[in-house]
């Protein structure tokens, strides 16, 4: 599997045949079913790994109606799709938001990514579910001054936090995750929760409380109520617990979880009923010619909120994307079991 790391940036354009907005369950399948048509495809997702909610929301809880799987967690759909693609290959740009979409003067469609990637392809598909996860932010008066300055939602670049005086605020795995991650880089780093209590995974919490007793890192129950800095610049934030008390710092993290959003989607111009994508059922094309949405966030009559429709839609939308992709080629339909062509894009011996 080709993985773009997410703390590279490309500033000059990168062609394909598709570009998929959403590394979902949906967006996964629309990989294997572009793939059988000859289609190569890259994926955009704001999450640091492919699944979608069943990865980020739900990597543990039991799913019932996936055909012929008669119970299959999450990760593991997420995990069996993967494979399932993998003879495909396709390049997978992850911890990125897709931030604009515009059409090139060739006519092919250019979108940009919050970290500077720029792909061109002629067919869009935004399978992004319910919208984007955005981070939850902390409800602490003129935060919006800091951020992406001296406050960050993610971690994208672990580099740029070497030597710094971190805090770290939040309960859950994220929060944990990357205070063992940035402790050895850090000139300083405390972590800062509600309670002396966590959700994040038992081993994480036990490594944490590792390092506090160490004098490695700094533990402190609170929430912070007020930022102190100037231009963007922090310097120190007030924490609210058992008293109150003053940390300098040069940067803080909150990590209180994900909500989800349409997000820019709302803004590249395509029809919207409630905050979905109206397209045809015979296609799912949208209202602008070579984008294309499947899954939860797509609307027309009698539309089902669930994986096994949007498996179907991506294999009707892979049909229309060839004819966009491959204008003088003919499509010909083949089914797996019996075609020797594709069954060599699988890599499987032919029956």
């Amino acid at each position: 599997m080709t993985e773009n790391s997410p703390l590279t940036t490309h500033h000059s354009p990168l062609t394909t045949d598709v570009i998929i907005i959403g590394a979902g369950p949906v967006g996964l399948f629309a990989v294997f079913e572009l793939g059988l048509l000859g289609l190569k495809a890259h994926l955009v997702d704001i999450l640091d790994r492919p699944g979608g909610q069943c990865a980020e929301l739900y990597p543990e809880k039991p799913i019932y109606d996936i055909p012929a799987l008669p119970v299959v967690l999450g990760q593991e759909l997420t995990d069996r799709l993967m494979e399932q693609i993998s003879p495909f290959d396709p390049v997978m740009h992850f911890s990125q938001m897709v931030e604009s979409l515009q059409k090139t003067p060739e006519g092919l469609w250019e979108i940009t990514t919050d970290t500077g990637t720029k792909l061109r392809a002629p067919v869009v598909v935004v399978a992004a579910g319910g919208g984007s996860f955005m981070p939850k932010k902390p409800p602490i008066k003129g935060i919006d001054a800091y951020e992406e300055k001296s406050v960050f939602y993610a971690v994208r670049k672990m580099a740029q936090f070497e030597g710094k005086r971190l805090v770290i605020a939040g309960g859950g795995d994220s929060a944990l995750d990357w205070t063992l991650n940035l402790a050895p880089l850090a000139k300083e780093l405390t972590l800062i929760h509600r309670r002396d209590e966590f959700r994040a995974a038992p081993d994480s919490v036990a490594k944490m409380r590792g390092l506090v007793s160490e004098g490695k890192i700094n533990f402190v129950t609170g929430q912070i109520s007020e930022l102190h800095g100037t231009d963007g610049t922090l310097e120190a934030v007030t924490v609210k617990g058992e008293g109150e008390r003053r940390i300098a710092c040069d940067c803080l993290l909150p990590f209180f979880g994900l909500t989800m959003k349409l997000g820019p989607v709302a803004n590249f111009g395509l029809n919207l009923h409630e905050n979905l994508i109206p397209v045809d059922t015979e296609r799912f094309e949208t209202s602008e010619p070579g984008i294309f949405a499947i899954g939860d966030i797509n609307h027309y009559p009698g539309k089902l909120k669930l994986i096994l429709s949007g498996f179907h839609e991506a294999a009707l939308m892979s049909q229309q994307a060839f004819r966009y992709c491959r204008p003088n080629e003919k499509l010909r339909f083949q089914y797996t079991t019996s075609s020797t062509d594709l069954q060599k894009k699988l890599g499987v011996k032919a029956a």
